[in-house]
């Protein structure tokens, strides 16, 4: 067991954990974020991302070790239920999820898709994508949304919510996460 310091959400944590446990283990088990869900294990579906410094990264598959002093971006820290992010607003707008399950993966990924490229294309969006699995088959509905959000995010008047206002790493549901979610 190590104790390690990392940024969940623009929010300083530590945690004592094995440093070979998968991200994953930690935000879910140790500082109770429960919007990132476990999808394979085996770093194939997406359903795990979290943004690192940035990047879009299968939590599952990076063990805790390998963040310490790196700013960690899930699910929680993009938006509130009263002030979503404009990526969620425009997947609620469009009805773009149907289980839920593996939105909270895909939102962080189209995140950091349009934080690197605010205008992107069809072609681009469902590139940034593919290492997102969503099994009900609502991919047109998801491509809607990214357009839409990116629309809305380039409006001059757009009030962004920052990453990480309206939490604490145990704070409750958030607009992407599933009514479903268990420990």
């Amino acid at each position: 067991m190590e104790t390690l310091a990392f940024t969940v959400n623009r929010k300083s944590v530590s945690v004592t954990a094995d440093r070979d446990a998968p991200l994953l283990d930690v935000l879910r088990n140790h500082l109770g974020l429960l919007g990132t869900k476990f999808g394979c294990g085996l770093e194939q579906c997406g359903t795990c991302m979290v943004l690192i410094d940035g990047e879009p990264v299968k939590s599952c598959g990076k063990a805790v070790s390998t963040v310490a002093g790196e700013q960690i971006l899930t699910i929680e820290g993009l938006g509130t239920p009263e002030q979503p992010h404009p990526l969620q607003q425009a997947f609620l707008d469009e009805q773009a999820g149907q289980c839920g399950y593996c939105l909270s993966g895909i939102l962080i990924t189209a995140k950091a898709l349009l934080d690197r490229n605010p205008s992107p294309s069809r072609r681009e969006i469902a590139l940034a994508l593919d290492d997102n699995i969503c099994r009900c088959g609502s991919h047109h509905r998801i491509l809607r949304a990214v357009e839409r959000a990116a629309a809305t995010m380039r409006l001059p008047t757009n009030p962004l919510p920052q990453a990480g206002e309206g939490g604490s790493p145990r704070s409750g549901d958030r607009v992407g996460a599933s009514a479903g979610d268990v420990p």
